[in-house]
């Protein structure tokens, strides 16, 4: 049974993830793990040593996240009833990164989806800032649902790859598990300013071609200096639905998304994100 994270912070953004996460995998046997964290506002290292009044505080934001996590379940269970879905919940008094780590480490989820924008809902954001602390910390698949973003099946998958990753096939398990359910075919990107692969990359090149043995998929390249340009241009030409990467430290991913030109790429994400993680 598929075990997947679904973070929320009782926005509207949030609760579109949701929805999103549970069509998708309408067909599949899952247990969706609801996530709430809590922390006063002023939140310090000495606040457990304070008086009554903060434990009160605290009392008050624990029935409040747990209220809200019950609502959340009611509501995606009289929208979207399933027998194949499993729903539990956690109110955690704790930040989320590290909420998230523990949760990873005792085996809780293999996969987390949740909205690109907090409470906050900064339109000028790539991401929220939750969900960028999440995505560079992230030890599992993260899938990142744009706000607003009305549900459709993947049909084209985009995979953008500077083929410098020795791919394995937890790389490109959940990407060929949602194109089997959907017979949604991979396009796979590669954009460059040489007119051939070096050794190595032709090598992973091929690695990633057995690896995507028996799912429709596709070799693309593209002569253009700028990679996020370049993916823009194919996702509109191409009618992509559904966008995946590989997290690669110190790779064009992290230039991408964590470089000078954040905002650019940011304010075009408008299909869901699956990153992956290069490395555990």
């Amino acid at each position: 049974m598929k075990k997947i994270l679904l973070p929320t912070d009782f926005s509207e953004n949030s609760l579109n993830a949701i929805r999103y996460a549970v069509q998708l995998y309408k067909d599949q046997k899952c247990n969706f793990i609801l996530l709430n964290t809590y922390t006063p506002v002023i939140y310090h290292v000495q606040y457990m040593e304070v008086g009554a009044a903060q434990f009160g505080l605290l009392d008050a934001l624990k029935e409040k996240s747990q209220n809200g996590l019950k609502s959340v379940q009611e509501t995606i269970e009289k929208e979207f009833p399933n027998p194949k879905h499993f729903f539990s919940r956690i109110s955690a008094f704790n930040m989320l990164i590290s909420e998230i780590e523990q949760l990873y480490e005792e085996n809780t989820m293999d996969m987390i989806i949740m909205g690109t924008q907090g409470a906050s809902g900064l339109q000028e954001v790539l991401f929220g800032s939750n969900m960028v602390h999440v995505l560079k910390n992230s030890k599992c698949p993260l899938l990142a649902v744009p706000s607003d973003y009305s549900y459709q099946h993947p049909h084209e998958i985009l995979f953008p790859s500077d083929y410098g990753v020795n791919f394995e096939e937890r790389h490109v398990e959940d990407l060929k598990q949602i194109a089997s359910l959907f017979a949604a075919r991979v396009n796979i990107l590669h954009v460059s300013n040489a007119d051939e692969l070096s050794p190595s990359q032709e090598a992973n090149k091929q690695k990633l071609t057995t690896l995507l043995k028996g799912t429709s998929h596709l070799f693309h390249i593209v002569q253009h200096h700028d990679v996020g340009t370049a993916i823009q241009e194919f996702q509109s030409q191409s009618r992509i639905d559904f966008l995946t990467m590989l997290n690669n430290k110190h790779s064009f991913f992290e230039n991408l998304f964590f470089g000078s030109k954040v905002k650019h790429i940011g304010l075009h994400l408008n299909t869901p994100f699956l990153i992956i993680p290069a490395k555990i």
